[in-house]
């Protein structure tokens, strides 16, 4: 979320930067429900990973959804075990900023949520969103289950296909199984609501994303 030049390549295998083998401190509670941000996914509820560009933008979108029970700010899709925020930035680690949402299918599906992610971002750009340039800024989806990585899959082809009709270029949205979530620092934790006037840089294409057959928003 700063205008500085910043690697748009991921680190070569082996290279990263080394991490630390314990957690960086981060804020134990959410700002805005106060949900306990250290406690186990309630059980019924699911969690997913998105990164849409800069995440104290992407998190808002999340945590105003309702059937959302916590969203946190971190790191995924890398090397580098407990990155900082600061090596993140470097493009050393292989990381990307991404938002953990802990939801209710009962309340909300994934397919809602998916829905929310193409059309909240330009899933076009490569090591970039907006403005804001370089590999940690990257498009991706992490599942945690069968069912989310088949309607990730499914929602990228009908959304390409939107995209096409409408002009625009392929979609460069990496999409795996998650690894690893690392929270990132207490600040960045719901920064527009601590900071209401904060930068954001979310933007979409204007473009809506059709549900494929057989999978409803």
């Amino acid at each position: 979320m700063f205008f500085t030049k910043k690697p748009a390549a991921m680190p070569a295998k082996g290279e990263a930067l080394p991490g630390r083998g314990q957690p960086i401190p981060t804020a134990p509670t959410h700002f805005v429900n106060g949900v306990d941000l250290t406690a186990p996914t309630p059980e019924g509820f699911e969690e997913i990973i998105f990164g849409m560009g800069c995440f104290w933008g992407v998190e808002r979108i999340f945590w105003q959804t309702e059937g959302v029970w916590a969203t946190q700010a971190g790191y995924a899709g890398g090397e580098t075990p407990n990155p900082t925020y600061e090596e993140t930035c470097t493009g050393q680690t292989g990381h990307t900023e991404v938002v953990r949402v802990v939801y209710d299918p009962a309340k909300v599906t994934a397919a809602d949520l998916m829905k929310l992610f193409w059309e909240g971002h330009d899933p076009t750009q490569g090591m970039r969103q907006g403005n804001d340039v370089g590999s940690q800024y990257r498009s991706a989806i992490f599942t945690t289950t069968e069912e989310q990585e088949k309607i990730a899959a499914a929602t990228r082809d009908t959304y390409q296909k939107a995209l096409n009709a409408a002009g625009r270029g392929q979609i460069t949205t990496e999409i795996d199984r998650l690894d690893k979530f690392y929270h990132a620092e207490d600040y960045h934790q719901q920064y527009l609501a601590k900071n209401p006037n904060g930068y954001c840089g979310i933007g979409g294409t204007g473009v809506s994303c059709p549900m494929p057959t057989g999978v409803s928003a």
